[in-house]
């Protein structure tokens, strides 16, 4: 009977331990499953993909044959960026940023009126075609939130100049035809500057300000004004810019806080052009070995 009754208490010991292992080996499951999942949370919320809407954008990019052969992609191809492998190295998501990022450095490849190399938005009102602009008259409001993430330096130590955001002026072929040129080029009313990490704005001005409706049309009637800087440094961190344009009066604003504004007789008599607003990496240098980038959160435009 004692030994019966000892055999009986060694089964219900054994039968014991199994259990509470079986208990041990469950919740250690279920603590795994647990933090699989919240790992596998964590790792999406890090990923993020931009929304910036490309439909009404082409770009440019440092690839090509010479000067004037950059490669240029419209819609509705750009709109697969991510997925076309010459847009690839220059044009590209940073998912963890959630921001389409800008990759430029100097190449035989540019645009016919430059030296520098881009890759560069230029607007299209029309998407593919590059003949639909606009005036000051109609107005224009572009608002982008970016980051220039990393620069190069020249030899004497200081970060090379990016062009983030432009207005470049446009002929109409009735005015390319009336003063002889042989494309529809204009001078860039407008030049965004990262320099130094601070944003530094450059516009036009008339030579004489009393030019004619014909001279006016002509490049050389035009020169750089002295350029404005705001007073905060952005560095490598993200700020806003918004540009806003209307009948005689451009006002570029950083961060809602500081404001350029321009309403002089130059603007008024630049109403005389078509336009396009522009946006991404214009990298300002030709060292060898120099590079730039920089990163979109937000851009949008409305007319």
């Amino acid at each position: 009977m004692i030994r019966v009754s000892y055999l009986l208490i060694l089964l219900l010991m054994f039968l014991s331990v199994k259990v509470t292992s079986q208990n041990v080996e469950g919740n250690l499951a279920e603590s795994e499953t647990k933090i699989e999942k919240r790992n596998k949370k964590k790792k999406r919320k890090k990923t993020k993909l931009p929304d910036i809407d490309l439909s009404h954008w082409k770009v440019t990019i440092p690839e090509g044959s010479g000067k004037g052969g950059a490669i240029s992609v419209e819609p509705p191809e750009i709109l697969d960026y991510a997925k076309n492998d010459i847009l690839k190295p220059y044009m590209y998501n940073d998912s963890t940023k959630g921001a389409l990022t800008f990759y430029a450095y100097p190449t035989t490849a540019t645009t016919a009126n430059t030296k520098y190399s881009r890759s560069e938005l230029r607007e299209q009102m029309v998407p593919g075609d590059d003949n639909e602009n606009w005036t000051f008259k109609q107005g224009g409001t572009l608002k982008a939130k970016l980051s220039v993430d990393e620069v190069s330096r020249d030899k004497n130590g200081k970060y090379h100049k990016v062009i983030i955001l432009q207005i470049h002026g446009r002929l109409t072929d009735e005015q390319k035809e009336l003063i002889g040129q042989k494309d529809n080029n204009a001078p860039p009313v407008l030049k965004i500057y990262w320099q130094n990490g601070k944003i530094r704005v450059k516009t036009k001005k008339l030579k004489f300000s009393n030019v004619n409706g014909i001279g006016i049309l002509h490049e050389e009637a035009w020169t750089d004004d002295e350029g404005f800087n705001f007073e905060q440094e952005v560095g490598f961190g993200k700020f806003q810019i918004e540009i806003k344009v209307t009948e005689g009066k451009m006002v570029v604003s950083l961060n809602n806080t500081e404001f350029a504004v321009y309403d002089d007789f130059n603007m008024k008599r630049w109403g005389v052009f078509e336009n396009y607003f522009k946006a991404g990496n214009y990298f300002q240098s030709r060292d060898e070995g120099s590079f730039a980038k920089v990163s979109f959160y937000d851009l949008e435009v409305k007319h």
